[in-house]
């Protein structure tokens, strides 16, 4: 559904409604759905378990290049699925998409392989769910909306505050009802202590870990990953979120954390491709670190009638407690600031918020307590995104977070870290999808893969 189908079909009383009610699973007969994971890390199991929690679903295998982290996720596909074995366990996911026949396939990988692996499921003939961002360049995202496309598949993105209770209140009681009048201005911003400042001594991968695998079409770096909290022999692998400090699997903050508030401003507003784009920022604080992320950092993304600024520190206080990672939108009759915790709306010119919402919990799914790393906040909105994503599978239609949407957000992000390592605004031709009079950013737009693996060409996939 598009977003505004989405919102007159959901009424406040039905989130409220349907936060009570039972879980939702499919109507018991429905033939279960064959499912593989690429990717079993924090993010690729929490969407498969949500999956799980939503729908009758046949976990047919299990990819990733660490078998330690395949045997974790395994374990709890066996508990939550009472199995009598683990799926089996595959580390090239080439392999295990030409081994298996699947209905959908979760993407859950280091940004540096959404693309491939995205593709190639559609290829397949999978519908897919894939995290956000979904590439580190932006032809990479061009091809991987012509590949969902070109082989008629659903594609959803994860970017599931399109699908948070809360925030489609917020449309329904605060946007759609002109309370905001007219708008001149939105901040979005995050403030997080989020960026690892480790600098740990370069040695060898585990003889569980494929590091070349992992790198796949990524520079192959030194392997200087920092030793796991949470791994009982304190392993040392990149993808327990190391590799986020690094520009070459993915795109800093901007591309992990600002892709989510720009979403759902697009979203909320129904906004699409920015006109201009204009970053700056650096590491201003924190150069001691290996880390080469920007530890502060400007966007603007320009709209006709108003601009969206995004800010992230890493260091230091946000500019309001209550909201570190936010959106608040300015208008003339009042301001609106939400987040995934809550939403408030202030009248013009008054301290105490007329009308606000925070987000729920759901009853009904008692695993929630207990899973490890498990943002709560999202559980609720990832459970929603799932059911939608499920409802466009059915009726092959668009989900909320088509590709499409999933694609501009990205892009966008991508666009505003080339403006800041170029040191000048971009114009962007959303038509011809390219920066206007600016030959240096286009050859940016794609960047170099490792031998041998090929760039996907959107012309081609």
């Amino acid at each position: 559904m598009q977003r505004r189908d989405f919102i007159k079909k959901t009424s406040s009383a039905a989130v409220a409604l349907s936060a009570l009610q039972t879980n939702a699973y499919a109507q018991a007969g429905e033939k279960k759905k064959r499912v593989g994971l690429i990717g079993c890390g924090w993010y690729g199991t929490c969407d498969l378990l949500r999956l799980i929690q939503v729908a009758p679903v046949d976990v047919a295998a299990l990819c990733d290049v660490d078998t330690m982290m395949y045997d974790e996720t395994a374990k709890l596909v066996v508990e939550r699925q009472k199995l009598a074995k683990k799926p089996p366990h595959y580390g090239d996911y080439r392999k295990m998409l030409a081994d298996h026949k699947f209905d959908i396939v979760l993407v859950g990988t280091p940004d540096h392989w959404h693309a491939l692996a995205m593709i190639a499921a559609v290829k397949a003939g999978a519908d897919v769910y894939c995290q956000k961002p979904i590439s580190v360049d932006v032809v990479e995202g061009q091809a991987m909306l012509a590949a969902a496309r070109k082989y008629g598949r659903v594609v959803q993105i994860g970017t599931q505050r399109r699908s948070t209770p809360h925030l489609i209140e917020a449309i329904d009681r605060v946007v759609k009802e002109g309370k905001l009048g007219k708008i001149g201005h939105v901040d979005i911003c995050c403030y997080y202590h989020m960026r690892n400042n480790a600098n740990p001594p370069i040695t060898t991968p585990p003889d569980h870990f494929d590091y070349e695998m992992w790198t796949g079409p990524a520079p192959l770096r030194p392997y200087d990953s920092p030793p796991d909290p949470n791994s009982p022999t304190k392993a040392r692998v990149p993808h327990r979120r190391w590799w986020r400090a690094f520009t070459e699997y993915g795109n800093g903050i901007v591309g992990d954390m600002c892709i989510h508030m720009f979403d759902m401003v697009r979203w909320m507003l129904d906004l699409g491709w920015p006109t201009g784009i204009s970053s700056s920022g650096g590491i201003y604080v924190q150069k001691e670190a290996r880390s080469n992320i920007s530890d502060t950092q400007t966007a603007t993304f320009e709209y006709p009638e108003f601009n969206v600024v995004w800010q992230h520190r890493t260091w230091g206080a946000p500019a309001d407690s209550n909201y570190p990672w936010s959106a608040i939108i300015y208008g003339d009759k009042g301001t609106l600031k939400a987040d995934v915790h809550r939403y408030e709306f202030f009248p013009a010119g008054k301290n105490q918020a007329s009308i606000s919402g925070k987000a729920q919990q759901e009853e009904g799914f008692p695993e929630d307590d207990t899973e490890k790393d498990l943002e709560r906040h999202a559980a609720m909105a990832n459970r929603w995104h799932q059911k939608d994503f499920l409802k466009a599978i059915e009726s092959r239609g668009k989900p909320v977070a088509d590709i499409e949407q999933g694609y501009i957000s990205t892009a966008s992000c991508i666009l505003a870290n080339l403006s800041a390592e170029l040191g000048r605004s971009l114009k962007w031709d959303s038509k011809k999808q390219q920066v206007v009079g600016d030959e240096e950013a286009n050859k940016l737009l794609r960047r170099d893969y490792r031998t041998p693996w090929e760039h996907p060409d959107p012309k081609t996939v």
